[in-house]
C-alpha cells in the first residue's frame, strides 16, 4: 500500500493512535500550546472579540474548534469571552468537530467540569454539517495530523509488512511535485477536501496554528513521537511494526499547500506569521498585564514563564505558525 494509506490506518484505523483519547502533558503523549497556558486560548478569543467589534453581525455566529482534544482551547476561549463580554455568550453558539465517540465523551466531561450546564457545546462529525451564516473556526495542530505520501527523486514510498520500499510515482504526483519544486519530502493528503468542507460555511474566519513553514524543505521531516522522544522515520532505531498505532507520527506542515487549498475554495489569506507575532498581535501581553493586577507575584511569574514558552523563538514562538484565512 502507499505510505498515505498506511499512515491513515496508523492514526485513524481501528484502534488507531487518534481513535482513543490521549492525555496531554508530562504524564501523557505530547505538549501543545493549549496545554502550556490558558492564555493561548484567551488571546485567540481576544482576536475574535476584535473581529466582532469590526462586524457586529458576527456576534450571532458560531465559535467552532476542529480537533479539540479534551476541549481546553474552546473552554479557554469561552472563559475569556465571559470575562470581557459576557453578553456575547447569549448570542454566540459553540461547537466541536470530532468523529470519535470516546473523545467526544472526554470533551463533554471536561466542558461539564468547567461550566456545568451554563454552556452548551454541540458536536459535529464534519464542519460541513454546520449550517450557519458565520463561524469563527479555530484549530491547533491539525494539519500535521493529516496523512501524507513520501516522495523521493520521482519515487513514492510503499509499505509492505511495515517495511518501506520505493516505486515510480504517478504522473499526477510528479506534476504536483514539479509545480511546488519538491524533490524530497512529504505531500499531505486531504488539505483540498478539508478546505472544500470548511468552504461550505457562508462566511468564515479560519484561524489555525501548527508547526512548519510556507516553503518546501526538500528533506524529510516525518518523525515518530513516543514518550516525549522524537525519532526520524528513517532512523535505524525505528521499528515501524513496534510503533504502529502505539506512537504518534507527524511531519512539518507545508503552509503554502494549506493556503493554496483554501484559496482554491474562495478564501483570502489575511495573515500568515509566527505564533509569537500572532499572539502578541492578538493581545497576549495585555492580557498578562491585566492578570498581574489581580493575582499574586508568584502566580504572575508562573504564567509569565508559560507565556515565554509560547513566544520564545527557540521554543514555540518561531517554529509554530498562524494562518488566518477568511471567506
Amino acid at each position: 500500500m502507499n505510505f498515505g494509506s498506511y499512515m491513515t490506518d496508523w492514526l485513524y484505523g481501528e484502534n488507531g493512535y487518534y481513535a482513543n483519547f490521549k492525555a496531554i502533558g508530562k504524564s501523557g503523549d505530547f505538549y501543545t500550546a493549549v496545554s502550556t497556558s490558558a492564555f493561548f486560548g484567551a488571546s485567540i478569543a481576544n482576536y475574535l472579540l476584535k473581529l466582532v467589534e469590526e462586524d457586529d453581525s458576527k456576534k450571532e455566529g458560531w465559535l467552532i474548534e476542529i480537533g479539540a482534544h479534551q476541549g481546553y482551547l474552546l473552554c479557554d476561549m469561552i472563559q475569556w469571552i465571559y470575562t470581557v463580554n459576557p453578553k456575547l455568550l447569549e448570542t454566540m453558539q459553540f461547537g466541536i468537530v470530532e468523529k470519535h465517540p470516546k473523545i467526544r465523551e472526554a470533551q463533554l466531561s471536561y466542558i461539564q467540569e468547567r461550566f456545568g450546564d451554563e454552556i452548551k457545546v454541540h458536536h459535529f462529525s464534519s464542519i460541513s454539517e454546520l449550517k450557519a451564516d458565520y463561524a469563527f473556526v479555530v484549530s491547533n495542530e491539525i494539519f500535521d495530523a493529516f496523512p501524507c505520501e513520501l516522495l523521493k527523486d520521482g519515487k513514492i514510498a510503499k509499505v509492505d509488512n511495515h517495511t518501506i520500499s520505493w516505486e515510480d510515482a504517478s504522473s499526477e504526483m510528479l506534476e504536483w511535485a514539479n509545480r511546488h519544486h519538491l524533490r524530497v519530502g512529504e505531500v499531505a493528503i486531504g488539505y483540498e477536501y478539508f478546505a472544500k468542507e470548511v468552504a461550505t460555511l457562508q462566511k468564515c474566519d479560519f484561524v489555525s496554528f501548527d508547526y512548519g513553514e510556507a516553503y518546501v524543505r526538500n528533506d524529510f521531516s516525518i518523525r515518530i513521537y513516543e514518550e516525549h522522544q522524537t525519532f526520524p522515520l528513517f532512523d535505524e532505531k525505528v521499528n515501524l511494526e513496534r510503533s504502529f498505532k502505539k506512537a504518534d507520527i507527524t511531519y512539518d506542515v507545508n503552509f503554502a499547500h494549506v493556503i493554496e487549498a483554501f484559496e482554491a475554495e474562495g478564501f483570502i489569506k489575511n495573515q500568515y506569521e509566527t505564533q509569537a507575532r500572532a499572539l502578541v498581535r492578538f493581545g497576549i501581553i495585555e492580557i498578562l498585564g491585566q492578570f498581574a493586577k489581580q493575582t499574586t507575584q508568584e502566580n504572575y511569574a508562573r504564567e509569565a514563564d508559560k507565556i515565554k514558552t509560547l513566544l520564545a523563538p527557540t521554543i514555540m514562538g518561531d517554529r509554530f505558525k498562524m494562518v488566518h484565512l477568511s471567506k
